[in-house]
Order: C-alpha cells, then structure tokens, then sequence
C-alpha cells in the first residue's frame, strides 16, 4: 500500500512540474528572452549606457587565412573601423555615416605606411553597419532599426535546452539560441544572400565596464564549411583616437 502511494506522490510531482514548466513556456516571449540576457550579463542599464566599445580579435582557421584584428564603434556617430593585420600588413576597413572605405597599405614593409583609398559598395558599407550591432548582440535596438523577432520555442543546443528567437530585418535573418537556465546567448544562425552563418559563444568574460562578453567564439560558414576560432577581448566606453573614424 505504501509502495502504491509512493509511485502515486511521484507520479503527481512529476505531472505538476511538467505543467509548470509547459507554462512557463506558453508564457515566454521574445522581451523576456531577451531581458534575461541582458540581466544575466550585467543589467540592461548598462547596455543603455553603451556609447562606443572596442575589441581584439585572433581568427584561426586551418587554413593560412589567420590574422589579428582590432575593432573600434562609435553607436551615437554610426562610425566603425575594422583593421585587419594579416602577414603585418593593416588593411583597414571604416564607415561612418554614408561614407565607406578600405585603406590599403603600399609600399615596402621597411618604409613608413601609405595607404591607397577606395570606396566601400553601398552593399559593403550596409553589412558594416549591421555588423557594428552584431557585434555587441544583433537584437540590440532591434525595434528601432525595424526589426521583427518571434519567439519559436523550446529548442536544445548540444544537450542543452535553448530558448529559440527568430530575428528578421531587410535582407537578414538571425535564429539565435538562448540558454534556457542562464540566460545566455549560445549560438547563432546568421543567414545573409544565401550564406548560413553559425557562431557558438563560450567563456563569457566580465568587461571593465561591467558587461559580461563571449571571449571566445567558433564561427561556421555554409559558403565553404570553413570553420574559424575566434578570441575576443572587449572593452566598452574608452576613449577613442578620433582618427580611428576617419577615412585619411
């Protein structure tokens, strides 16, 4: 009699923590998602008081593609730059406004630096402009920049269950996959002119300014099926050379 009630107790719980949980679902959505990443890694006031940020990059592959970079964003001027070292040369990559455009260095690596100027494609200068908010996270004011999210459901990422929001905007779609336990952003599904995209993020570091970051990164492209490692170091709000932003 005593086994009956025991499996009869467990049973019940078992059933009432399914239906909590059911609920728990049926009543997620893409704002609370999205407010418990921001809480997980540092508080959304922080992330308001976002002005600019920059970071370190090392992109390893199997291939001799690997190369540094070093990244500097302006939010309020809409203003990036992105230099590329590969082989100790620099190619750097700004925008700012509705300008673009790629130094290119010339000359013999015993001389001073030159550079030539060319002008980004306006299809160049718009990924750059996506990519200075993908670069914090791609949900980042997304309702202002037009965006529409929609929360799919539960999912699972290596064993691991995720909350799944669907991000599109004009020419871009994002899935992205939140821990379901931390709050934190696991993967993302970038699909851009026919290119998925997917970037694993691990070893979440706290910046000095307060908010916490993935340091590193494995991106996947279905252009190649190349693989890259990326190690990232991140700093928000410090000061900036202006020249960083200019284009000569």
């Amino acid at each position: 009699m005593k086994l009956h009630t025991k499996k009869i107790l467990t049973a019940t719980l078992a059933l009432l923590v399914s239906a909590t949980f059911s609920f728990g679902q049926a009543n997620m959505t893409v704002d609370s998602v999205f407010a418990k990443y921001y809480t997980a890694t540092g508080g959304e006031k922080l992330w308001k008081g976002v002005d600019n940020f920059s970071l370190k990059r090392t992109y390893s592959s199997s291939s001799a593609a690997d190369y540094d970079s070093q990244i500097y964003v302006s939010m309020p001027d809409k203003a990036m730059s992105k230099t590329k070292s590969i082989m100790k040369r620099d190619f750097v990559y700004g925008v700012k406004g509705n300008e673009g455009w790629l130094k290119i260095p010339i000359g013999g690596s015993d001389k001073a630096t030159r550079y030539q100027v060319k002008d980004l494609s306006q299809a160049e200068q718009d990924n750059m402009h996506l990519e200075m908010y993908d670069l914090l996270v791609p949900f980042t004011n997304y309702k202002e920049r037009g965006l529409v999210a929609t929360y799919v459901g539960l999912d699972q990422v290596d064993s691991v269950p995720a909350h799944h929001v669907e991000l599109q905007g004009q020419g871009v779609k994002y899935n992205l996959y939140f821990d379901a336990k931390t709050g934190l952003l696991k993967r993302e599904k970038q699909t851009q002119a026919g290119i998925v995209t997917t970037t694993d993020y691990d070893n979440y570091k706290k910046s000095k300014y307060g908010l916490m970051y993935p340091s590193t990164l494995t991106e996947m492209s279905s252009k190649d099926n190349s693989k890259v490692s990326i190690t990232s170091e991140m700093a928000v709000n410090e000061t900036i050379a202006p020249e960083n932003f200019q284009r000569n």
